[in-house]
């Protein structure tokens, strides 16, 4: 049943609060029972509202005086809001939708952030790595919450751990006196910036409930949000902060979504500059003269071929490249052992 702000919700199904027994109820039209002429009588049957929602579903219901008419009486304003019952293993359970005040709201891509303190969020399957820094785009602090038990709960509760978690991140930040929260674009998400593992959980996970719940939350306590592109930030995190910060994987992840949420491009060190064009340039040149000739001319031989060979004029041609392409070719030849640097098959 579609709300209706004139109707105090809807006239066939409307949820009603009674002052005198401090107890919620559904009231739905009963058009077996109506009489001609006459409305509908009607059903009205007790709800059980969560604690935490008491206040918020009797503030929606009850409307608010926005001032009295000419005989003295009140004037109330109603909330529209929708209400559906659904049937489910013999229970009955009440949905209402309606809309959220909010006082944060979400920046554009190309909006400059104004704040002071901002935090990135890296997202993962067991854990949110959150990591504040300043507006100069320098590190400041960082936390990870942990939530295990998402890989394995059933949804009910993976919804409740989802709330919990999402609530512990913003009571920290709020402490912490952030303004902004940039988080990954996950429609942008790119493979080479997740592994086999990630993929296999993907669909146990629900990553999109998770970011809704960190916007809508958000939003809800007058935080700024911004959506930046995810691509490269765990390379990028893991080679150029991990060692210098002393930070895990993840948090260095979220580290490089703050800043690139403050517009920063993340160019490559020299150190690591010299190590594509020293090492990795040796390597890929010596990948590609021990590859016997009869693979060469193979289908799979003949495309590991050109992928070196365009990975080499990258190296080559480093200036003219953006340097996404660069850490690219770092991911792919290189891993971290101890924080040093060790090559790998292409």
């Amino acid at each position: 049943a579609r709300g209706d702000k004139s109707k105090k919700g809807n006239l066939n199904i409307r949820l009603t609060y009674d002052d005198k027994t401090y107890q919620c109820y559904v009231e739905i039209a009963n058009p077996l029972e109506q009489q001609e002429g006459k409305h509908a009588p009607r059903l009205r049957l007790p709800v059980s509202v969560p604690e935490k929602y008491e206040e918020e579903i009797i503030d929606l219901v009850m409307g608010e005086q926005v001032g009295v008419n000419a005989k003295g009486k009140p004037i109330m304003e109603y909330q529209p809001y929708t209400v559906e019952i659904k049937r489910k293993n013999g229970e009955y359970y009440v949905h209402l939708v309606y809309e959220e005040e909010v006082y944060g709201r979400e920046l554009t891509y190309d909006e400059p952030i104004q704040a002071e303190r901002i935090a990135g969020i890296d997202i993962n399957i067991d854990r949110i790595a959150v990591s504040i820094v300043s507006k100069q785009g320098n590190f400041l602090q960082s936390k990870v919450f942990y939530c295990h038990e998402l890989e394995y709960v059933r949804a009910n509760k993976r919804n409740n751990i989802v709330g919990e978690t999402v609530r512990d991140v913003y009571d920290w930040l709020m402490q912490e006196n952030v303004g902004v929260v940039v988080i990954e674009n996950i429609q942008l998400r790119q493979r080479h910036d997740t592994d086999k593992r990630f993929n296999r959980f993907t669909h146990h996970f629900k990553k999109k409930k998770l970011t809704d719940t960190i916007i809508r939350r958000g939003m809800r306590l007058g935080f700024r949000i911004k959506k930046v592109n995810p691509a490269y930030t765990s390379v990028i995190g893991r080679f150029k902060y991990r060692k210098k910060y002393g930070l895990s994987v993840h948090e260095s992840a979220a580290l490089v979504i703050g800043r690139r949420g403050l517009g920063y491009r993340e160019r490559l060190p020299k150190e690591l500059m010299d190590t594509i064009k020293a090492k990795v340039k040796r390597h890929l040149i010596a990948s590609l003269g021990s590859m016997e000739e009869s693979y060469k001319q193979s289908k799979s031989g003949k495309k590991q071929s050109q992928y070196i060979a365009m990975m080499l004029r990258k190296i080559e041609n480093f200036k003219q490249e953006h340097e996404w392409s660069l850490w690219n070719i770092l991911h792919k030849c290189c891993w971290l052992n101890q924080y040093q640097i060790q090559l790998k098959e292409v």
